[in-house]
């Protein structure tokens, strides 16, 4: 299977469109390892004279836009890149020695797995390598893979797709088990698009498919996201000191829009999404879906939002033009987003902008209720800071499921309903055509929401987001990095529990107003 990007390079190659030029400081030492078989020691003899390398792997630290990272490369044409015993303390040395330098590393795995002349000493390598990779990730530091053609076996299965990031090459084939034994054990052949990179990005198993040529620019774009310092107390325009003086929530405005009007303008075909909203908004920007999920539902990126890195899910609103159904692997995909957002410390921010989740006989197999559940545990235990956006539609479970959340911000005909309003009239009514009825009778807008418990800001769009799309946006932005500031003013134990308190009152209209919580919550201090 091809690359899509011309012959294969060669792990010397790779680095050299990485890294900035004459930035690459090899951490290699000569392999130890006896290799006593005469057949074998003959293989490596060829592989060092074909390669120029003494392993099938290169490590080391480069700079890439002056920033140090740690690289681990493999070279395929070391005998197909295949992990040994000491292929894996070298590996296993580098991770080692970025977690101590804490630097970032990057991964650039090639590989058809394990070594089989060295059979289970190998193999069970694989736990060593994943071993200093989760010591690496719970020091808080970053780690990125880019798969290339092919990775497969234990390399695939262990410290390959460990990365909070997985990129990989177009057109790579990855996978457990290579299409030969495939064919050998089975009796078949195996289909040759199922391990195909733009098959596992569909998936939401692989975070982006990325030419070669276009990694060093992502890779110093991700860089200067999780890298960016939070503006301090005393620089941070959002932050305030005295809770006595600090802004009061905006939670109201003259003159409530119809809900049945907001319905109806959050529709339009003009209105800006999610994607729109962060490139209006985001210092910078890292977008994660992949080119053949390009035009989904959901929306992935490491962001730098008022300063601050951030990590950012959200959904990319439905048209009658362009249907995007939000499925069972979006909603797996959320809270992998979620969980990468608490590896790296950072706050998660979720939009919400949903004509609901996907309605099909497939979507119930593949467990999309089950799915909204766990989205909802995982968003609730996160220990990082959570802040959603209510965009415009929040139409049933496809909604709910990225609104658990600190605090949560509407644009001002945003709303929130069990299902779309027609829905509700063909339950309530038998029919649709009560529609404007009942989304006028349910308390489905911005406002409304707000009075009970889930909405602590209300953002206007004066008159509507889609004849204004830039201005309603920065306004939009303002407010995220005001709520951002207010969260990271918070311990982490205050928060917590103030995210208990929260959820255990929404929807109680005998509550104290969200604006008086969060002015308590601030006195604490």
């Amino acid at each position: 299977m091809g690359t899509g990007s011309g012959a294969a390079l060669t792990a010397h190659q790779l680095i050299g469109l990485l890294v900035d030029p004459g930035g690459f400081r090899s951490w290699d030492e000569p392999p130890t390892v006896d290799r006593a078989d005469p057949g074998y020691r003959a293989s490596l003899d060829r592989a060092q004279e074909r390669t120029g390398l003494d392993e099938a792997v290169l490590t080391g630290v480069g700079l890439v836009d002056g920033r140090p990272v740690a690289l681990i490369a493999s070279e395929f044409g070391f005998l197909g890149g295949s992990i040994g015993v000491a292929t894996a303390e070298r590996i296993t040395r580098a991770v080692e020695r970025a977690t101590a330098e804490r630097l970032p590393l990057l991964a650039l795995p090639v590989s058809g797995g394990t070594r089989m002349q060295e059979g289970s000493a190998a193999f069970l390598c694989m736990l060593r390598i994943t071993a200093a990779v989760q010591a690496h990730r719970a020091a808080g530091l970053p780690y990125l893979t880019y798969l290339r053609n092919p990775t497969m076996g234990g390399v695939f299965a262990s410290w390959g797709t460990l990365g909070q990031l997985v990129l990989a090459e177009p057109g790579a084939r990855l996978g457990f088990l290579g299409p030969r034994v495939y064919e050998e054990l089975r009796g078949v052949e195996l289909p040759p698009d199922v391990q195909r990179a733009e098959t596992l990005a569909g998936r939401g198993l692989v975070d982006a498919v990325v030419p070669p040529q276009e990694l060093r620019e992502l890779l110093r774009r991700t860089l200067a996201v999780l890298t960016a310092a939070p503006p301090s107390p005393s620089t941070d325009p959002t932050a305030s000191t005295d809770p006595a003086t600090a802004p009061e929530p905006a939670l109201a405005a003259p003159g409530r829009p119809d809900a049945w009007d907001s319905v109806r303008r959050t529709r339009r075909p003009d209105r800006p999404g999610a994607r729109e909203l962060l490139r209006h908004t985001a210092e910078e920007l890292v977008l994660l879906d992949a080119p053949g999920g390009r035009g989904g539902a959901l929306v992935r990126a490491l962001a730098v939002l008022g300063g601050r890195p951030v990590v950012v899910v959200g959904q990319q609103r439905q048209t009658p033009e362009h249907e995007r159904p939000f499925t069972a692997a979006d909603l797996r995909a959320v809270q992998r987003t979620a969980r990468l957002a608490e590896q790296l410390g950072l706050p998660l921010v979720t939009v919400v902008d949903t004509a609901g989740a996907e309605l099909s006989a497939q979507a119930e197999l593949d467990g999309i209720a089950v799915e909204i559940a766990h989205c909802l545990t995982t968003l609730l235990a996160l220990r990082t800071p959570v802040l959603a956006v209510l965009l415009g539609q929040g139409s049933g479970g496809g909604a709910l499921a990225l609104l658990p959340a600190d605090r949560v911000i509407a644009a001002e005909h945003a709303w929130l309903a069990p299902l779309p309003p027609e829905g509700a009239s063909a339950i309530v009514h038998r029919d649709g055509a009560h529609a404007a009825e009942l989304a006028r009778s349910q308390g489905i807008g911005a406002h409304h929401l707000a009075e009970v418990g889930l909405v602590d800001e209300v953002v206007p769009e004066q008159p509507d987001a889609a004849e204004e799309p830039e201005a309603f946006c920065t306004r939009l932005g303002h407010a995220i990095a005001a709520a951002l500031g207010t969260l990271a003013a918070a311990t982490e134990a205050d928060r917590l529990a103030d995210r208990a308190v929260r959820h255990r009152r929404l929807g109680d209209l005998r509550r104290p107003s969200t604006a008086t919580v969060w002015r308590r919550s601030q006195m604490r201090g």
